[in-house]
């Protein structure tokens, strides 16, 4: 669904304050992976999951590790949204989607898929249902009411597709963990993304965090921002505020200075067991403001090399790598058309790098990112991280403007490899780098 929260996060974003310790493990398989985002609908010219099949081998090679399934339960018709309606306006939490194929043909997909290395989420649509869920005759009383004694969509948004369920209903609760716990044994897949998870309660996410690892080792992304998700039921939530700085440098309507914002409060007040999703582009991003092109112009390789290199899990979603130039549409049939391109030659580039170097790796097992000093501060966003076995240098001119930048943080210097060229330099304090307008540098050692 659309991102719901301000661009201010005041009640999580605060002073630093001792952080309570995290009361779940995130499986192993998630310390350098980056995750896809596949739309079913628009993934395949047939839009099913025999035809996604076909692109696994590809998606292998590009590097990416969790693959996130859109929703796939039947959708709902009354008070639907154009003519298939969306994908969070779910009908019946026990069924698949036929547009998708049958049980077998899922169940086929996470197979060949976990052979090749891959672990499969699905979204999960809890805070409410369509109009015509199956829950709606069969328990009424499961779901919130407004003054009238009516049904009710979330408040304020325009989500009438939709009506909330009353999470105070401890048999809604039971119902819903049933069906998550349900997934898992039949399909084996390997945990969720949970849509709009902070309208949600928190204890009955913690509960189901319990539940679904006495199954198997499962990973949860929380579409939330809140630090305290992650301490007892979510693995990564959405770094929403990250993309909104980001989006708002590359158009120059935001000061370098933001992301500073960004990174600080991310190290002082989130645990560093967390991870946050760093993303330029999703479902709702690509669908309601643009594609990654509209959405960050020539500062869209500097994004991207961020959100690969930068702390945070980096989120790919279907189309970007092959330069998508269209806005896929959210309640009709939209399929990508898939071709080569650049993007996905960068990604697949800086995903190996990240794979390669243990500094880079996500939350506990990455290294944070030390500020680098540079003498265009205002322009020039620098970086290292590093640890035992390796140490990565970024330099990214968020400018419009070619400068010459100078380092003035020792950590900065010393042996190391230009990541493009290959050259062997000696970085010092009088070592003096050209940056075109919106260029970037990469230095490993």
């Amino acid at each position: 669904m659309p991102n719901t929260e301000p661009s201010a996060h005041a009640s999580n974003l605060t002073a630093h304050q001792p952080q309570t310790p995290v009361k779940i493990q995130a499986p192993n398989w998630c310390k350098d992976a980056v995750i896809y985002e596949i739309n079913l609908r628009q993934f395949t010219q047939e839009g099913t999951f025999r035809a996604a099949e076909a692109h696994l081998p590809r998606l292998k090679q590009l590097g990416v590790s969790i693959l996130w399934l859109m929703p796939i339960h039947p959708i709902g018709l009354k008070n639907r949204k154009g003519t298939l309606g969306s994908p969070y306006a779910v009908q019946d939490y026990f069924s698949l989607n036929s547009e998708f194929g049958n049980l077998d043909d899922m169940r086929h997909f996470v197979d060949i898929a976990h052979e090749l290395g891959f672990h499969i989420i699905i979204d999960w649509v809890a805070n409410h249902s369509a109009w015509d869920n199956v829950l709606v005759e069969q328990h009424p009383d499961w779901y919130a009411k407004n003054h009238e004694g009516d049904f009710t969509p979330t408040p304020w948004w325009d989500w009438d597709d939709i009506i909330d369920f009353d999470y105070s209903v401890p048999e809604l609760r039971a119902y819903m963990a049933r069906a998550m716990c349900y997934w898992l044994k039949e399909t084996d897949i390997d945990g969720y993304r949970c849509d709009v998870a902070g309208f949600v309660p928190q204890d009955f996410w913690a509960q189901v965090r319990e539940e679904l690892c006495d199954i198997k080792p499962v990973f949860m992304l929380a579409e939330w921002e809140a630090r305290d998700v992650h301490y007892d039921a979510f693995d990564m939530s959405y770094a929403w505020s990250w993309n909104e700085a980001m989006h708002g440098i590359a158009l120059g309507k935001l000061p370098l200075s933001k992301l500073y914002k960004y990174y600080s409060w991310n190290e002082k007040t989130y645990p560093k067991a967390s991870m946050r999703m760093t993303f330029v582009s999703n479902h709702d991003k690509n669908a309601w403001d643009g594609t990654q092109f509209e959405q960050f112009g020539e500062a869209l390789e500097c994004a991207i090399v961020l959100s690969v290199l930068g702390e945070g899990m980096p989120l790919i979603y279907n189309g970007q790598e092959a330069g998508n130039p269209k806005r896929l549409a959210f309640f009709e049939r939209s399929p990508i058309n898939w071709r080569t391109h650049n993007i996905g030659d960068l990604y697949t580039d800086l995903i190996a790098l990240k794979k390669a170097h243990s500094a880079l790796h996500n939350g506990q097992w990455g290294a944070r990112m030390i500020p680098v000093k540079n003498s265009h501060a205002d322009k020039v966003f620098s970086f290292v991280r590093q640890d035992e076995k390796s140490k990565v240098l970024v330099l990214l001119n968020f400018s419009g403007e070619s400068l010459t930048v100078s380092l003035s943080s020792n950590i900065a210097f010393g042996r190391v490899t230009d990541w493009l060229s290959g050259e062997r330099i000696e970085l010092t304090n009088r070592c003096e780098f050209s940056l075109g307008a919106w260029e970037w540098q990469v230095f490993t050692s």
